[in-house]
């Protein structure tokens, strides 16, 4: 099965990051905010216009764009 991203996400699905992709700073600015390999991640919410997307991680919210969110990817 091939990995998914958290942009392929629907909402309330989840999943366990296994990768970060992009640039040094951009990976460790996820990082920062708590997405290492390992953590699970549940897309809460899609904003009406499909960006941003609402994030529940280590029981904290945040919002990320789309296309950084197809960066990270996930295993089931």
């Amino acid at each position: 099965m091939p990995a998914r991203t958290i942009a392929e996400l629907s909402p309330s699905e989840s999943g366990i990051v296994t990768r970060i992709g992009g640039e040094r700073a951009f990976r460790r600015r996820l990082m920062e905010l708590g997405l290492v390999p390992g953590t699970p991640v549940v897309l809460c919410q899609v904003a009406p216009l499909g960006d941003p997307l609402e994030l529940e991680v280590r029981g904290c919210r945040l919002s990320i764009r789309r296309r950084d969110a197809s960066a990270v990817s996930l295993s089931a």
